[in-house]
Protein backbone atom coordinates (compact mmCIF):
# COMPACT_ATOMS: atom_id res chain seq x y z
CA UNK A 1 0.00 0.00 0.00
CA UNK A 2 1.37 3.33 -0.93
CA UNK A 3 2.13 5.52 2.22
CA UNK A 4 -0.36 8.43 2.73
CA UNK A 5 1.35 11.92 2.75
CA UNK A 6 0.08 14.98 4.82
CA UNK A 7 1.19 18.68 4.60
CA UNK A 8 0.80 20.32 7.44
CA UNK A 9 0.76 23.82 8.36
CA UNK A 10 -0.98 24.99 5.66
CA UNK A 11 -2.10 28.91 5.99
CA UNK A 12 -3.62 29.85 2.25
CA UNK A 13 -5.29 28.53 -0.25
CA UNK A 14 -2.51 28.53 -3.11
CA UNK A 15 -0.45 26.28 -0.60
CA UNK A 16 -3.21 24.07 0.03
CA UNK A 17 -3.80 24.05 -4.02
CA UNK A 18 -0.34 23.31 -4.45
CA UNK A 19 -0.14 20.63 -2.25
CA UNK A 20 -3.01 18.76 -3.55
CA UNK A 21 -1.43 19.06 -6.79
CA UNK A 22 2.34 17.72 -5.82
CA UNK A 23 -0.21 14.57 -4.65
CA UNK A 24 -0.91 15.06 -1.02
CA UNK A 25 -3.38 13.32 0.65
CA UNK A 26 -4.01 14.91 3.73
CA UNK A 27 -4.22 18.64 5.07
CA UNK A 28 -2.67 19.87 8.04
CA UNK A 29 -4.89 23.36 9.63
CA UNK A 30 -2.56 24.37 12.83
CA UNK A 31 -5.34 25.54 15.47
CA UNK A 32 -2.64 26.47 18.12
CA UNK A 33 -2.74 30.43 18.44
CA UNK A 34 1.42 30.07 19.26
CA UNK A 35 2.29 28.46 16.48
CA UNK A 36 3.85 30.73 13.80
CA UNK A 37 1.62 28.47 10.90
CA UNK A 38 -1.40 29.39 13.32
CA UNK A 39 -4.97 30.27 10.97
CA UNK A 40 -8.02 31.20 12.19
CA UNK A 41 -11.07 28.65 11.77
CA UNK A 42 -12.85 31.28 9.23
CA UNK A 43 -9.63 31.11 7.68
CA UNK A 44 -9.21 27.92 7.22
CA UNK A 45 -13.35 27.16 6.65
CA UNK A 46 -12.72 29.03 3.11
CA UNK A 47 -9.72 27.25 2.17
CA UNK A 48 -11.39 23.55 2.93
CA UNK A 49 -14.60 24.66 0.79
CA UNK A 50 -12.84 25.34 -1.99
CA UNK A 51 -10.77 21.64 -1.90
CA UNK A 52 -11.46 18.75 -4.14
CA UNK A 53 -13.27 15.80 -2.74
CA UNK A 54 -11.25 13.09 -1.40
CA UNK A 55 -9.12 14.75 0.16
CA UNK A 56 -8.94 15.17 4.32
CA UNK A 57 -9.22 18.01 6.07
CA UNK A 58 -6.85 17.80 9.90
CA UNK A 59 -7.20 20.25 12.28
CA UNK A 60 -4.14 20.46 15.02
CA UNK A 61 -4.97 21.39 18.59
CA UNK A 62 -3.14 21.77 22.08
CA UNK A 63 -4.62 22.05 25.35
CA UNK A 64 -8.23 23.04 24.41
CA UNK A 65 -11.48 21.39 25.63
CA UNK A 66 -12.84 18.63 23.31
CA UNK A 67 -16.36 20.61 22.85
CA UNK A 68 -14.11 23.84 22.16
CA UNK A 69 -12.51 20.91 19.62
CA UNK A 70 -15.91 19.75 18.00
CA UNK A 71 -16.97 23.22 17.70
CA UNK A 72 -14.18 24.68 15.66
CA UNK A 73 -13.44 21.27 13.48
CA UNK A 74 -17.70 21.84 12.58
CA UNK A 75 -16.89 25.33 11.87
CA UNK A 76 -14.14 25.01 9.83
CA UNK A 77 -15.37 21.70 8.06
CA UNK A 78 -12.43 19.45 9.81
CA UNK A 79 -12.58 16.19 9.43
CA UNK A 80 -10.40 14.85 11.76
CA UNK A 81 -8.48 16.60 14.60
CA UNK A 82 -4.72 15.65 15.51
CA UNK A 83 -4.56 15.93 19.73
CA UNK A 84 -1.28 17.33 20.41
CA UNK A 85 -1.28 16.80 24.07
CA UNK A 86 -1.64 14.21 26.91
CA UNK A 87 -5.86 13.43 27.15
CA UNK A 88 -7.22 11.30 28.91
CA UNK A 89 -9.70 8.17 27.76
CA UNK A 90 -12.37 10.53 29.02
CA UNK A 91 -11.43 13.40 26.90
CA UNK A 92 -11.73 11.45 23.37
CA UNK A 93 -14.70 9.54 24.39
CA UNK A 94 -16.27 13.54 24.53
CA UNK A 95 -15.17 14.31 21.12
CA UNK A 96 -17.51 13.32 18.55
CA UNK A 97 -14.96 14.46 15.65
CA UNK A 98 -12.59 12.08 14.61
CA UNK A 99 -9.58 12.00 16.34
CA UNK A 100 -5.70 11.22 15.70
CA UNK A 101 -3.81 11.13 18.96
CA UNK A 102 0.15 12.36 18.82
CA UNK A 103 2.32 10.78 20.69
CA UNK A 104 5.57 13.21 21.21
CA UNK A 105 8.35 10.80 21.53
CA UNK A 106 11.22 11.14 23.91
CA UNK A 107 12.15 7.15 24.07
CA UNK A 108 11.42 4.23 22.24
CA UNK A 109 8.67 3.32 24.55
CA UNK A 110 6.77 6.19 24.04
CA UNK A 111 5.87 4.84 21.01
CA UNK A 112 4.64 1.42 21.49
CA UNK A 113 1.12 3.57 23.10
CA UNK A 114 -1.66 2.78 21.57
CA UNK A 115 -0.04 0.58 19.37
CA UNK A 116 -3.09 -0.94 18.12
CA UNK A 117 -4.67 2.30 16.94
CA UNK A 118 -3.31 4.71 14.03
CA UNK A 119 -1.57 7.33 15.80
CA UNK A 120 1.09 10.22 14.70
CA UNK A 121 4.50 9.53 16.23
CA UNK A 122 6.62 13.02 16.52
CA UNK A 123 9.70 13.74 18.21
CA UNK A 124 9.36 15.48 21.61
CA UNK A 125 10.06 19.46 21.72
CA UNK A 126 8.38 22.16 24.13
CA UNK A 127 6.94 24.09 21.30
CA UNK A 128 4.47 20.79 19.70
CA UNK A 129 6.27 20.39 16.95
CA UNK A 130 6.96 22.44 13.40
CA UNK A 131 11.00 22.49 14.71
CA UNK A 132 12.34 20.02 12.01
CA UNK A 133 13.27 17.96 14.87
CA UNK A 134 13.64 13.89 13.89
CA UNK A 135 12.55 11.49 16.39
CA UNK A 136 15.40 8.22 16.01
CA UNK A 137 14.52 5.63 13.53
CA UNK A 138 16.67 2.94 15.51
CA UNK A 139 13.19 3.09 18.28
CA UNK A 140 11.06 1.62 15.21
CA UNK A 141 13.32 -1.60 14.82
CA UNK A 142 10.86 -4.55 14.97
CA UNK A 143 8.16 -3.04 15.44
CA UNK A 144 5.34 -3.03 13.45
CA UNK A 145 4.64 0.54 11.46
CA UNK A 146 1.61 -0.07 9.73
CA UNK A 147 -0.50 2.53 11.61
CA UNK A 148 2.05 4.58 12.90
CA UNK A 149 2.12 8.34 10.83
CA UNK A 150 5.95 9.41 11.27
CA UNK A 151 6.40 13.43 11.71
CA UNK A 152 9.07 15.55 12.42
CA UNK A 153 12.47 16.66 11.04
CA UNK A 154 11.27 14.57 7.25
CA UNK A 155 12.78 16.36 3.67
CA UNK A 156 13.19 14.69 -0.09
CA UNK A 157 16.72 13.60 1.21
CA UNK A 158 15.50 11.31 4.24
CA UNK A 159 12.93 9.70 3.26
CA UNK A 160 14.71 7.21 1.70
CA UNK A 161 15.77 6.46 5.30
CA UNK A 162 12.49 5.05 5.89
CA UNK A 163 11.66 2.11 3.39
CA UNK A 164 12.31 -0.49 5.44
CA UNK A 165 9.68 0.51 8.28
CA UNK A 166 6.55 0.34 5.65
CA UNK A 167 5.03 3.65 7.88
CA UNK A 168 1.27 3.85 7.06
CA UNK A 169 2.07 7.77 6.86
CA UNK A 170 4.62 10.62 6.91
CA UNK A 171 3.39 14.45 8.08
CA UNK A 172 5.35 16.84 6.85
CA UNK A 173 5.92 21.06 7.57
CA UNK A 174 8.92 22.40 7.81
CA UNK A 175 10.20 20.32 5.53
CA UNK A 176 8.66 21.61 2.00
CA UNK A 177 8.73 25.33 3.45
CA UNK A 178 9.78 28.00 1.48
CA UNK A 179 9.51 30.20 5.54
CA UNK A 180 7.22 29.12 8.39
CA UNK A 181 3.93 29.04 6.90
CA UNK A 182 4.37 29.44 3.59
CA UNK A 183 5.24 26.13 1.23
CA UNK A 184 7.21 25.56 -1.62
CA UNK A 185 5.49 24.31 -4.16
CA UNK A 186 9.34 22.82 -5.63
CA UNK A 187 9.58 21.50 -2.31
CA UNK A 188 6.07 19.57 -1.67
CA UNK A 189 6.15 18.20 -5.51
CA UNK A 190 9.95 16.20 -4.58
CA UNK A 191 8.91 15.15 -1.02
CA UNK A 192 5.96 13.44 -2.43
CA UNK A 193 7.92 11.67 -5.17
CA UNK A 194 10.18 10.90 -2.91
CA UNK A 195 7.81 9.25 -0.91
CA UNK A 196 6.27 7.19 -3.55
CA UNK A 197 9.85 5.87 -4.60
CA UNK A 198 9.96 4.25 -1.22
Amino acid sequence: MKTKIKICGITNLQDALDAIEAGANALGFVFYEQSPRYITPQDAKEIIKQLPPFVQSVGLFVNVPAAYIDFIAKLAGIDIVQIHFDATDDFYSRLTTKSLKVIRAKSKKDILKYKNEYRLVDAFVQSYGGEGKRVDLSWFDDIDCSKIILAGGLTQDNLKELKKYNFYGVDVSSGVEASKGQKDKTKMINFVQAVNSL
